[in-house]
């Protein structure tokens, strides 16, 4: 006889259900793993023997064959152990041979039985859920799991011998409760910034519309600290948000306790990084930064300084919002919706924007333009800001703090945020969360600027020798300078300021 018990493998964020199989049969005593197993499913059947003889079961004398079903599709990671121990306690009569149908199980075992947490249980209990089955986890991921739905039965043990005495009926595990981590002290507020309006005036608008933001600027001038500050004034994740970043925390295996965080991500990796640490990749094609600062921010210090073809590789996430990473054997997509904020030094030496600066490498004009020519022009084409960040003097720092901050900033932008939501909404465009998301083909409709607005337009065009992305990108910021006014057509101002910014971009793009 065939014991089945249903478990998933991962495909990105996707959990495919998987038929753990298990057959004891006479014969000479062995433990036979099938199905494309990698190493560490290969070596659960050493785990899952030690755990049941510290939970007092033994291994029949017999032939164990446990058959991974579809068995085209490679199996990774060590959540199969307790869906294959499980099967065995069945079939041996350990539990009720019908105490698993409608269960989807995953965990791993340590030698004494514990059920430790493993990687990816909230994008299990999603799928487990639209298929109307339970969900069997480890305890310390019980919280993340409920998550799923209200609804879903969840158990969540913390050794082989709870689940047995649950399925006897001599112990009742109670379902876990979804549970949210508590914020790690406050975040870094604006007004510890001093000067630098004109930068936080572009943050505001970067927050409001989901736009990329570059800043430009000789070091120690303050960029590190504004990127710091942008998740301060960005509007707390919304349920569905959450449940999206969650997934792809969770099969990264960055959620501790299963408690979830709604705070956005703030992702910063080092220049050094490289192409899959980035993007995703790997072994087992695992999500990369892009990915875990979906919906939040991505902040490349020292632009420059990263790979080309390391920067060249975000071009199509940053203008599609997802990321396919390809193997021999297999193609996962991860989600990337992020807002890119970069920070670059003028030129190598930092300080071309000094006056009667004279640099070491010869002429400024040429150490800047062979700095800058490391980005490419259809990278910072996808940028829709770019500001120049000036240094800030000693007679600055000495000003008392300004009286507005994050909060107040915040309280704009989650204003903005929610004319947006309601626009698109009403377009039918619920997926459309901010301006820098919104199509081409709904640009005329909701960014119709007036006529002296299209007059500007029109001869700034063919000035700036806009392409038709910067074009769209520019009509997106000026839509979202009009939100933050509370207009409903775009002015003239409105233009003039997204020209602006796009203006220094297209310097930047002509020296790259």
């Amino acid at each position: 006889m065939v014991q089945r018990v249903e478990t998933v493998a991962f495909e990105g964020v996707e959990a495919r259900p998987v038929d753990v199989q298990v057959q004891v049969a006479p014969g000479l005593p062995a433990f036979t793993i099938v199905g494309l197993p990698d190493k560490a499913v290969s070596e659960a059947r050493e785990r899952v023997r030690a755990a049941l003889i510290a939970s007092g079961l033994a291994l029949p004398a017999r032939r164990i064959t446990v058959n991974l079903a579809p068995a085209d599709l490679p199996k990774e990671g060590s959540h199969y152990d307790l869906p294959i121990a499980l099967g065995l306690m069945a079939a041996i009569g350990a539990i009720p041979p019908d105490a698993l149908n409608g269960f989807t199980v995953l965990g791993e075992l340590g030698l004494d039985g514990s059920i430790a947490a493993v990687a990816g249980v909230l994008p299990a209990a999603i799928a487990a859920n639209a298929r109307d089955e339970g969900l069997i986890c480890p305890a310390a991921c019980g919280p993340e799991a409920a998550w799923a739905s209200p609804e879903i039965e969840i158990i969540g043990a913390a050794s082989l011998i709870q689940l047995a005495n649950h399925f006897k009926g001599t112990q009742v595990l109670t379902r876990p409760q979804p549970r949210i981590r508590e914020a790690d002290g406050a975040l870094p507020d604006l007004r510890d910034i001093k000067g630098q309006e004109s930068a936080k005036r572009a943050l505001e608008i970067a927050a409001a519309g989901g736009h990329h933001l570059l800043m430009v600027g000789p070091p120690g001038a303050g960029k590190s600290m504004l990127a710091a500050r942008l998740p301060s004034i960005l509007p707390p994740l919304s349920p569905a948000e959450l449940l999206e970043v969650s997934m792809i925390a969770s099969v990264a295996g960055a959620i501790e306790g299963g408690a979830l965080t709604n705070r956005r991500p703030f992702r910063a990796p080092h220049h050094s990084a490289s192409m899959a640490a980035l993007t995703g990749g790997g072994l087992r094609a695992r999500p990369g930064e892009i990915s875990l600062a979906h919906h939040g921010v991505l902040f490349l210090d020292e632009l420059p300084e990263f790979e080309p073809r390391v920067l060249d590789s975000l071009r199509q996430p940053l203008e599609n919002g997802e990321v396919a990473v390809s193997r021999a054997n297999h193609r996962v997509t991860y989600p990337a919706r992020f807002m890119l904020v970069a920070a670059m030094n003028p030129c190598r030496c930092g300080h071309a924007a000094e006056p009667g600066y004279a640099c070491k490498r010869g002429i400024v004009a040429r150490c800047v333009a062979d700095y800058q020519g490391r980005l490419s022009g259809p990278l910072i084409d996808r940028i829709d800001l770019r500001i120049e960040v000036p240094a800030v003097s000693a007679a600055d720092l000495m000003l008392p703090p300004p009286a507005e901050g994050s909060a107040e900033v915040a309280a704009r932008v989650a204003e903005a945020r929610a004319v947006q939501g309601a626009r698109y909404a009403t377009l039918g465009l619920p997926q459309v969360r901010c301006n820098a998301e919104a199509p081409p083909a709904v640009l005329d409709d909701i960014a119709r600027p007036d006529n002296a607005a299209l007059a500007l337009m029109r001869d700034a065009a063919e000035a700036m020798r806009l392409s038709a992305r910067g074009y769209h990108r520019v009509l997106r910021v000026a839509r979202t300078l009009a939100d933050l006014d509370g207009a409903e057509r775009l002015g003239r101002i409105h233009l003039a300021e997204a020209l602006s910014y796009r203006a220094l971009a297209e310097d930047l793009r002509r020296a790259a």
